[in-house]
């Protein structure tokens, strides 16, 4: 009964969908208005059916309830129970839900508060939003039913990919879906008010909460995924350019040049042709994303579909939205006014640079992504890697990267680098000096050692915003972007300490053995076989010592999991401040003998605590943004945005 009670709130809830289209498109063009008045209603009560199915989808899976194929497909009777209700969401039709309902669900919150907008804006975005919640709700109804039964249900369950078996993956996929849907959101506002030709800073004000949220949580889903990737797969790097990585990267640059944008507008009323286009790019990389994880071109631990007519699907959707959108963008964009000029030399000019620099590492990162696709299907198979991908990337990270350091300490409007020379010359001279430094110490590549410079560069210049303020009265949007700024120096200094350092040995060990990797000094204990409610493994117990302290213990498994069969590793992580020693254990060789292999990681921790930080300012500047806006409600008079003080 409580699979059928969710196919049927799914159902409704299309159908309310529909209503909401249609009141909003005859709500904004003034030959409606009585039918208009039920489109906010229709995305609440849209909201609470789209969750009505989610909770009875989490609930079959809660109890296993095999009768459902999806649970059936899934899922088993023996797996942890946090690992039953994550496996509502670690597939396709459950994934594609939860989108849904996170979509619902920020519709109807937007019905339900917004206010600030004029009605016929408020109207064409309920309608934009409808419209791309109905494409959807067709593809789960149509083709991706999560509630179909199964007759007779079969004993027992196939399971969960054992690698997505890990608390990590029952908190990554929701927090990027939040992310894409709020993308989603800032889509159907940049529709709504390209087509009723309002493109002001009350629009941006209304719609940078939405994008900022999407951006924090496409920080945290990246950030987790990649460290997910890191202990979980066993090869040492937090980092891939795996096609379904760059899938959440692409949404992630696009999100980053739109939240700068949309602000700038809101907060000095300029860049509007720059904001309505980046909102339709940010969407469209998450349908790209969407594609390639769901299409079946893609063999990838992450990718949930292999059925070429569900690709097929999305593709069409992709197609109907984007080209829809690019459109009317076209056709719209000259009835956009430019807003307020400003000069080269101002913030507003030093973030456009950085927009163009983010949106050119955008699109290295798609052709990147796409062109093996491509060539594999002339049979022409290519591999792109690292190799392509970072000193390219690097081409236009660089020089954002030393326009990240002086745009905060630049005017709005216009302004003259006599006024900042002295600290732009000091940021510069220590960012040299620590390159000259390193590289007469250290024999690192190049990359790598302009990356330790940068993140001491980036690192200061991040702080000094802060100069000469009273620290208590500074605002919180002020402190969001110090701390954001500040871990992306933090993640940054990560990344290059982890490339230029990292010390790697692998070895065939024997119990009591000695092994070694760069400080760490210990031996090969025992190995023995242990159990797990779903897995069996082996796992060797080693007695590590940081430059002869004291010892520490790393016990990594190799694990065998029987639903569905699958060997996997599950590595031994002993972490210090200045970095983690990584452990994972392999086969026994002929002779009796254990691979072993170990990594010395400096410092690579620091990537995923700037990524926290990245979307802690991120944070701090959403909640200063929204007190700014509530006083703001209050005292209509205070034309000031707290979050880019002059």
């Amino acid at each position: 009964m409580i699979p059928e009670i969710g196919l049927a709130a799914l159902w409704l809830a299309a159908a309310l969908a529909v209503l909401q289209l249609l009141g909003g498109v005859l709500g904004a063009r003034r030959e409606g208005m009585e039918l208009a008045a039920v489109a906010r209603p229709a995305a609440v009560l849209q909201a609470l059916l789209c969750t009505v199915a989610f909770l009875c989808l989490l609930y079959v899976f809660a109890v296993t309830d095999l009768s459902v194929k999806l649970v059936a497909d899934n899922s088993h009777s023996m797996k942890p129970w946090i690992f039953k209700v994550s496996g509502a969401w670690g597939n396709h039709e459950g994934s594609m839900l939860l989108w849904i309902t996170v979509m619902a669900m920020a519709g109807g919150l937007i019905a339900f508060v917004e206010r600030r907008l004029p009605e016929r804006t408020m109207l064409a975005t309920l309608s934009a939003q409808a419209f791309v919640g109905l494409g959807f709700y067709a593809f789960l109804l149509l083709s991706s039913n999560p509630f179909q039964r199964l007759s007779p249900a079969p004993p027992e369950g196939n399971g969960l990919n054992p690698l997505l078996q890990d608390i990590g993956l029952a908190f990554h996929p929701p927090t990027l879906y939040v992310g894409y849907v709020g993308l989603s959101v800032a889509f159907s506002f940049a529709v709504g008010a390209l087509l009723t030709r309002s493109v002001t800073p009350d629009f941006a004000r209304v719609m940078r909460p939405w994008v900022l949220a999407a951006w924090i949580f496409l920080t945290l889903g990246i950030t987790a995924g990649s460290y997910w990737a890191y202990y979980e797969l066993g090869w040492g790097g937090w980092w891939f350019w795996d096609p379904v990585e760059n899938a959440s990267l692409m949404p992630w640059l696009a999100a980053t040049a739109l939240l700068h944008s949309v602000s700038v507008l809101a907060a000095r009323d300029a860049l509007r042709t720059w904001t309505i286009m980046l909102g339709v790019v940010a969407f469209s990389m998450s349908m790209i994303g969407t594609f390639l994880v769901r299409s079946g071109i893609l063999t990838s631990v992450h990718a949930f579909a292999v059925d070429p007519e569900r690709g097929s699907f999305i593709l069409a959707l992709l197609v109907l939205y984007i080209g829809g959108a690019l459109v009317i963008f076209a056709l719209r964009a000259a009835t956009i006014a430019e807003g307020e000029r400003f000069a080269v030399t101002s913030r507003e000019g030093a973030l456009v640079v950085n927009n163009i620099a983010l949106s050119a590492i955008l699109g290295i990162v798609l052709v990147g992504t796409l062109y093996p696709l491509l060539t594999e299907a002339f049979d022409i198979r290519v591999s792109v890697g690292p190799p392509y991908f970072n000193p390219v990337s690097a081409i236009f990270l660089v020089p954002m990267l030393l326009v990240l350091m002086v745009g905060p300490l630049l005017r709005w409007r216009e302004d003259g680098f006599a006024r900042i020379r002295w600290q732009v010359i000091a940021l510069f001279a220590v960012t040299l000096g620590v390159l000259l430094g390193v590289w007469l110490v250290a024999d690192i590549h190049l990359l790598p050692l302009i990356g330790l410079a940068l993140a001491v560069g980036v690192g200061i210049a991040s702080l000094l915003p802060l100069a000469g303020r009273s620290l208590r009265r500074t605002p919180l949007a002020t402190w969001g972007m110090v701390v954001a700024h500040f871990g992306v120096a933090v993640a940054l200094f990560g990344m290059a300490s982890d490339s230029a350092f990292q010390q790697e040995r692998l070895v065939a060990a024997s119990v009591g053995d000695a092994v070694e990797v760069g400080p760490w000094q210990g031996r090969l204990d025992t190995v023995y076989p242990v159990a797990g409610p779903n897995w069996t493994a082996i796992q060797a117990n080693l007695h590590l010592a940081y430059e002869g302290g004291a010892e520490r213990r790393a016990a990594p498994q190799s694990r065998n999991f029987w639903a569905p069969v699958m060997e996997t590793s599950e590595v031994a992580l002993l972490t210090r401040w200045n970095g983690q020693l990584y452990v994972a254990v392999g086969n026994q060789a002929q002779d009796g003998r254990w691979q072993l292999r170990l990594w010395w990681k400096p410092f690579v921790t620091f990537i995923w605590y700037g990524g926290v930080l990245i979307a802690l300012g991120g944070a701090l500047s959403l909640v200063g943004r929204v007190t700014t806006d509530l006083r703001r409600r209050r005292r209509p008079e205070d034309d000031v945005d707290e979050a880019y003080p002059a």
